[in-house]
């Protein structure tokens, strides 16, 4: 199983940008996806998840500025992110909880970087 990224890039402060992050590989149901972030220095903090069933969950910094949307037919999960701010300047990683033939796991994308100037 991979989780393949992509969307990041440099936009002014007050721009927008939406990151995509597509599943791949053998397995029977993706339980959950989501992403998260990596400022220098700092841990890897949780942004916004989408269980496939139930509500939504965003960090309270981003909350009324990021949606998470996700297509179940195309095993993809959306980070739509609007009136960036310089803060928001981090690697996102979109996650998975996947359910293969020999279990459930947690699977990571390779990072995509999202920078923000003021």
């Amino acid at each position: 199983v991979q989780l393949q990224a992509s969307g990041g890039g440099l936009v002014q402060a007050g721009g927008s940008l939406r990151l995509s992050c597509a599943a791949s590989g053998a397995f029977f149901h993706i339980v959950a996806m989501g992403w998260y972030r990596q400022a220098p220095g700092k841990q890897r903090d949780l942004v916004a998840a989408i269980p496939s069933g139930g509500t939504t969950n965003y960090a309270d910094s981003v909350k009324g500025r990021f949606t998470i949307s996700r297509d179940n037919a195309r095993n993809t999960v959306y980070l739509q992110m609007n009136s960036l701010k310089p803060e928001d300047t981090a690697v996102y990683y979109c996650n998975a909880l996947i359910v293969t033939k020999s279990g459930k796991y947690d699977y990571w994308g390779q990072g995509t970087l999202v920078t923000v100037s003021s």
